[in-house]
């Protein structure tokens, strides 16, 4: 595994992710059945309906759009695409309610996760889009190997999780509950770290066999690319079902122009706010400030 030097100062919760000049935020998924799939991240997962209008819903938490669902998908042409979205917990007291809250609805796992910085829960939703709930651990306790961050996917003891749930009815993700990252499938690692650490400048942080994860800031990842099931995938067309979009938030101005610049130099658009850039396997990242 390779992974980067980190020095940055210890915060609790959701700030690890936060704490970063850019972070992840609105996450866009076309789907084919927008009133099953807003019930799901609404009941399911525990986000806030912000808005609803003709074809689509944002949903998330303190008034910040977490997820956007789109109503319109057409078959998808490639494996490339979303393998999962991560909504950060700001506590492991948090995450442990909302596994109560899984169990009591029934709401089926696909597996649970002690990565040493992180601690998560897998799943997906109605029409197959991957979704990790997690909490972080401090940063001052992710394990180092040489300096480096040390990442590792150990069995998640899931009775001693529920053990620590608070009592009472589930009453919905809690106030700071944000995108901690995203992961993708795409056709080549290689060619994903070209792209978003050799063009946009993240931090390659850890390789995985057939996976690299890379970061802002020193984080254990905002952005991560596996080729799993993708290998050699091509580009994905507009309209598709699962990922739309997503958002990289910048966190200061002078972080927001040193990206503007990079994704336009790199063939990207100019926007009403920003820019936007495809990666090589047609993923979309809109840039926007904080």
């Amino acid at each position: 595994m390779l992974a980067v030097q980190d020095t940055k100062a210890t915060k609790p919760g959701a700030v690890e992710a936060l704490d970063a000049p850019f972070h992840i935020g609105a996450v866009t998924l076309r789907v084919h059945d927008l009133s099953a799939l807003t019930a799901f991240y609404r009941d399911g997962i525990g986000l806030a309906v912000i808005e609803a209008g003709a074809g689509f819903t944002t949903l998330g938490v303190d008034g910040e759009v977490l997820v956007r669902l789109e109503q319109g998908a057409t078959r998808p042409t490639s494996p490339a695409g979303l393998f999962h979205i991560a909504i950060l917990l700001p506590s492991r007291t948090d995450l442990a309610d909302w596994l109560g809250h899984a169990a009591a609805t029934r709401i089926a796992l696909e597996g649970a996760s002690d990565h040493l910085v992180s601690e998560a829960l897998y799943l997906s939703d109605p029409e197959g889009n991957g979704i990790e709930i997690y909490r972080d651990r401090r940063r001052a306790d992710w394990p180092r190997r040489d300096g480096a961050i040390k990442m590792a996917t150990d069995r998640l003891d899931l009775e001693a999780l529920l053990a620590e749930a608070r009592t009472g009815n589930y009453s919905g993700m809690p106030s700071g509950t944000r995108i901690g990252h995203i992961h993708l499938r795409v056709g080549d690692t290689g060619q994903a770290e070209s792209f978003y650490v050799g063009l946009l400048g993240f931090e390659l942080m850890v390789r995985y066999p057939g996976a690299s994860f890379m970061a802002s800031g020193g984080y254990h990842h905002h952005i991560a690319g596996n080729v799993w099931n993708s290998h050699g995938a091509g580009l994905r067309q507009a309209g598709e079902a699962g990922l739309a979009s997503f958002e990289l938030v910048a966190r200061d101005p002078s972080d927001f122009e040193a990206m503007r610049g990079r994704m336009l130099a790199a063939g990207g658009d100019e926007t009403l706010h920003g820019a936007m850039i495809a990666d090589p396997w047609g993923n979309r990242l809109i840039l926007r400030a904080a």
